[in-house]
Parts: C-alpha cells; structure tokens; sequence
C-alpha cells in the first residue's frame, strides 16, 4: 500500500465522483481509477460502490478512510517537522474556525502569520464547533477554533482562549427589554432563534435552560450570526448568545441572565501531537494576545 494510493482513495471518498478526484488532485483520470483497483485487490475489499452518477463508500471503504486520513496527516506532520527543524516551515496549515470569533482577530493574526512564512499554505474554513472538533481528531484540520468540546475528545489537545458569560438577545419591543435581568427559568414560553445542533452556542443554551427546567422549542434555526440577531430583533423569537454578540448591532436588546451560570468558552483544539505550524500559529496568537 502507497500513500499515493491513500490520497487517490481519501480524494474520492470525499469527492464521491472519481472525474471531480482526478481534477482535484490534477492527474489522469485512468491512472486514478487503476491505482484504487489496485487498492482494492490489495485489500482484498471493494472500497466503493460505483454508479454512472456517482460513488458511495462501502463499509470497509469508510473504516480506511479513518485511517488513511491519519496516516496523511501524520506523513504531512513527519514532512513539516523535518522543516521547521531546518527554519524552513512550509506546506500547508487548515485551520477551522466559528464565524464570529470574538477572543481573536484571525484575519490580522493569518496575515501577519501568512507575511513570516510565505512558504506555508493557509486553508481555512468554517463550521460549527462539534464539526469542526472531528475533523481536527481524524487529521482533516490542524487547529480549530470552537466552543469548548464537551468531555474531552480522544487524540486532540485543548487549550483556553477566552470565556464570557451568555445574555438573552430580544426584540426592543419585548417584554423582557425594559428588564434589567431575567431568570432562565422565565424562558419557558419563549419562541427560540439559534443555531444548528452542531454548534457549541446550542449544547450549552440546552444546559443552561435544561438546568432551569426549562423544555424551550427552536422555531427557527439558522447558520449565520447576522440572520440570528436580525430574526430576534424583528421580534421572531429570543436567543441565549454571548455576550460578545451585543457588539455586532444595535437593534437588539441584550440583557444579562440572573444567577451563576456557566460561560460560553473560546479554545482551540489541535492535532495531539500538534503539528509544527499549528504550534507557530499558537505562539503568534499568544503573542498577539499578551501584545493587547
């Protein structure tokens, strides 16, 4: 078994077409195809069900792909540690990150970080934190910005960025925006605007108003920040957001909840071990941090 064999495999798996794998990883077509047959005779297990339209991946094609995942990702980690060690870090660095990360400004952070290492490729993508957390433990990410995992997820290291307490966004005509403060336990009959179930923002409303009784519906759910605010301030529904949201508009009341209440937390989540450019990223966000 080759590598080149696992990143044809891992390229078609993804892409669920073998033309669109071929285009991606800019090689012919048949020579893709024959190196998968290949594989498969090797294995001795048909990897992919094959249509005219398009591929599935077949139950052993799945389990191998966990581990094909882990095997390029520790090949690039092997590669970029043999660079750093020569002060020659190069190849690439796939960060995930929430949309509207407060405890960071990653645009100014990746373009000071882009300046000292013009060898490095930067990738960078969003999705909600439990999404974004997986793809960081089977390789696909070098570090994730997110909400705090719950447990502790096998293969990844957290560390603390920033943590602030959650409030509820309302309408300016709400009842609740003449308040000063609300219980959770108030929330009972409120109609909810919020995020997908895979984003951290959801699990830890869901504690909060699970701990307060509260059995809350979620009419409308949303993937962007912006949609959020605007649903709540045209009176649609209410959120539990944190408190850096209060920031992005002032067309909605945010109040804070009484009462001790967990606070939403800001990590970052890498490979363990953590490659040598996720590690360089690290040490330019501490320092642009401890620079405030």
């Amino acid at each position: 078994m080759e590598l080149r064999q696992l990143e044809y495999f891992v390229a078609v798996a993804e892409e669920r077409h073998f033309t669109r794998a071929a285009k991606r990883l800019q090689v012919a077509q048949s020579g893709l195809s024959a190196s998968i047959r290949t594989l498969e005779r090797e294995l001795g297990a048909a990897l992919f069900l094959r249509s005219t339209r398009s591929v599935e991946v077949t139950p052993a094609g799945q389990a191998l792909l966990v581990e094909a995942r882990r095997a390029l990702s520790a090949t690039h980690a092997a590669k970029d540690a043999v660079a750093a060690v020569q002060g020659l870090l190069r190849g690439s660095l796939s960060i995930g990150s929430l949309q509207c990360l407060h405890a960071v400004h990653l645009p100014a952070v990746l373009a000071r970080f882009a300046a000292a290492y013009p060898g490095l490729e930067i990738r960078l993508r969003q999705g909600g934190s439990n999404e974004l957390t997986e793809q960081v433990r089977t390789g696909r990410l070098d570090i994730a910005f997110v909400s705090r995992p719950a447990g502790s997820p096998d293969s990844v290291l957290v560390e603390p960025l920033a943590d602030e307490p959650l409030v509820l966004a309302c309408g300016p005509r709400h009842p609740f925006a003449a308040r000063t403060a609300v219980e959770p336990a108030e929330l009972g009959q409120e109609q909810f605007v919020d995020f997908h179930q895979d984003w951290g923002t959801r699990d830890l409303v869901d504690q909060v108003l699970g701990a307060a009784g509260v059995e809350r519906r979620v009419a409308l759910e949303v993937t962007d920040v912006h949609s959020l605010l605007d649903l709540v301030a045209f009176g649609l529904g209410v959120a539990l957001v944190p408190q850096s949201f209060a920031a992005k508009t002032d067309q909605v009341r945010f109040l804070p909840l009484a009462g001790p209440l967990p606070h939403w937390q800001t990590v970052t989540v890498t490979g363990d071990p953590t490659s040598p450019a996720a590690a360089a990223l690290l040490r330019e966000i501490r320092h642009a941090r401890g620079a405030r």
